[in-house]
């Protein structure tokens, strides 16, 4: 309960000293007061986990990487004989490297 109690506390305490010192129309602080609260409720707390946007490469994509002389990668777009030492280089598996771009298992 002393915690929350402080942190009431604290909250008030910048949005009075922020008011006082800013120009903020009355209809703003409720928003204002919710965001510095949310703000230092978050501290301390760990940050949320960021989500890996999952890049699939498209059918022309997969075709294009593909030539006689080398395959292109998709992480760095440079050609290569073979991927899995390269692969390698960036922590990935075969199959991570699949799954990741969304590739097909032929």
């Amino acid at each position: 309960m002393e915690d929350k109690a402080t942190l009431i506390e604290l909250t008030a305490e910048i949005v009075a000293n922020y008011v006082a010192n800013n120009s903020t129309p009355v209809s703003d602080l409720p928003a204002l007061i919710r965001a510095t609260h949310d703000a230092l409720a978050g501290i301390g707390s760990p940050p949320a986990p960021t989500v890996e946007v999952v890049t699939k490469a498209t059918p022309a994509q997969i075709r294009k990487s593909i030539t006689p002389e080398a395959l292109i990668s998709f992480e760095d777009g440079k050609p290569y004989k073979t991927l899995k030492r390269h692969l390698t280089t960036h922590g990935m598996t075969v199959a991570e490297y699949k799954a990741k771009w969304g590739l097909p298992n032929d």
